[in-house]
């Protein structure tokens, strides 16, 4: 079975070094980037990301929620999670079967919920 590949979007450093952790000790390949352009840039360049861990609030274009709708036409079969401390989605916010998990979060969860989704 192949390694499962994830990218974990934020802007934050240490945030996304602990988010990167987490997946590393569960057997995932990970990926970093810090803002949404970023994020797409490696999504062109790597066909096997499986999964997109964004946080919302992040400078420049996209935000998280634009980021994962993109993703989510990019990738229809990509899991994808949105985490934010400030921001909950609103009507349209989301990509479709996306999941939404507030800030902070604990790590075991997110592996988790990422380890459902690409089960799915």
């Amino acid at each position: 079975m192949a390694i499962p590949v994830i990218l974990v979007v934020d802007d934050e450093a240490l945030l996304r070094m602990l988010a990167a952790d987490h997946f590393a000790d569960a057997g995932f390949e990970v990926l970093e980037a810090a803002n949404g352009a970023k994020a797409l840039a490696l999504l062109a360049e790597r066909p096997d990301i499986g999964a997109v861990m964004t946080d919302v609030q992040m400078p420049g274009d996209p935000d998280g929620f634009a980021l994962a709708r993109r993703v989510r036409e990019l990738c229809p079969d990509c899991a994808i999670v949105v985490v934010s401390g400030r921001a909950s989605p609103g009507p349209g916010d989301m990509a479709r079967d996306a999941r939404y998990l507030s800030k902070p979060y604990r790590g075991e969860e997110v592996v988790r919920i990422v380890e459902d989704l690409l089960a799915a």
